[in-house]
């Protein structure tokens, strides 16, 4: 994130270091380099961070204490709710307001809510005494539910993001309209969530469209001289919303074509048995490598190796969708040409014809 997107008079420019909290889900992550680079940039310019993981996460990051939020503590809720309740109703009574009106999306954004609402709610005194100048939710979820909620009990400045999953996961999170009508500004990853927040009713200039980047370009690999077979790489989560098995039969067909070609698909999720026999089923398996989850430095690897970075994102029956993947803009930087389904943000990066391909 960079300092230019933030707004007024929340600026890390300021004479003392901008003292943030920020939220997140799961921190540090392996999949989630995005967010890595995030608090690296805000750490060079010289924020003076806190950073929460509510789930899982912990330890240290480049010299951060990331502070894990036990489960356990959960069990505190049992006299704190009581509580909250006899005490701050102005702040339980959105809660119960919440639960009594509307259904949550699922169970999962259901959990993720009530995660958030727990954590302010044990938190509370120790941001009360921490003070900080704003704490920022890495995502709409459970971190901007605390957010929210921190900002109820305290008055603490608060901003969110809201990517792709936040806004279209079964027609978007439960309280995302709610929670980021009262943040200092809202943070998004692309164009086409900033146009879907607005359409949600949130002000344009709340909204800061911050693509995401990278610390510094890789060296840009030279092509091979005799691309016999096609390198084709697919670096994605094993989820519906890749569209993999698709990709697969575009491959059969490929095969089918006479095109000599090797493909990797480089991620983990749900759908690898699914995909495994889809492999055999179509007789891929000389073609096709399911290599599982790669590390930063493997995923430069198999850019090296690769002609084609290869997307086929959709639309999932849930309605989740990617914005702008990373490997996206980080195989264009690596020399990889990129093709990609016209589906989500990818558009917003690649041009078909002139900075990559788009493919219906």
């Amino acid at each position: 994130m960079a300092a230019a997107g933030w707004p007024g008079n929340v600026s890390p420019l300021s004479s003392s270091p901008l003292k943030i909290a920020y939220l997140y889900t799961t921190f540090p992550k392996s999949t989630e380099t995005f967010m890595q680079r995030e608090i690296l940039a805000l750490q060079a310019a010289g924020v003076d961070l806190r950073i929460y993981s509510m789930f899982g996460g912990g330890g240290d990051f480049n010299g951060i204490a990331v502070t894990r939020f036990s489960m356990w503590r959960l069990l505190e809720l049992i006299w704190v709710i009581p509580w909250v309740a006899l005490t701050r109703w102005d702040v339980f009574g959105i809660i119960w307001k919440g639960l009594f009106t509307r259904r949550a999306p699922g169970w999962m954004n259901f959990w993720e809510n009530m995660l958030g609402a727990g954590f302010a709610g044990l938190f509370r005194h120790e941001f009360a005494r921490l003070q900080p100048d704003l704490v920022h939710a890495a995502w709409g979820g459970a971190p901007a539910t605390a957010a929210w909620m921190l900002y109820r009990f305290n008055g603490h400045r608060y901003s969110a993001a809201a990517h792709a999953y936040d806004i279209y996961e079964h027609g978007g999170d439960w309280w995302l309209n709610e929670k980021l009508a009262e943040a200092q500004f809202v943070h998004t990853s692309t164009a086409m969530g900033g146009a879907a927040l607005v359409a949600r009713g949130l002000p344009p200039e709340k909204i800061k469209v911050i693509h995401r980047g990278l610390a510094q370009l890789p060296g840009c690999h030279e092509l091979r001289s005799e691309r016999v077979p096609v390198r084709i790489l697919c670096i994605a989560r094993l989820v519906e919303k890749k569209g993999l098995p698709d990709q697969l039969r575009i491959y059969a067909a490929l095969q089918q074509a006479g095109l000599a070609f090797e493909a990797r698909i480089v991620g983990e999720g749900p759908y690898r048995p699914r995909l495994t026999a889809l492999i055999a089923e179509l007789r891929l398996t000389a073609r096709v490598t399911l290599c599982g989850h790669g590390s930063p430095g493997q995923v430069a690897e198999h850019l090296a190796w690769a002609d084609v970075l290869f997307h086929t994102g959709i639309v999932a029956a849930s309605g989740d969708r990617d914005g702008l993947p990373n490997v996206i803009p980080e195989a264009m930087a690596a020399g990889v040409v990129v093709v990609t389904s016209p589906v989500a943000a990818t558009t917003e990066a690649v041009r078909d014809g002139v900075t990559g391909l788009v493919a219906s």
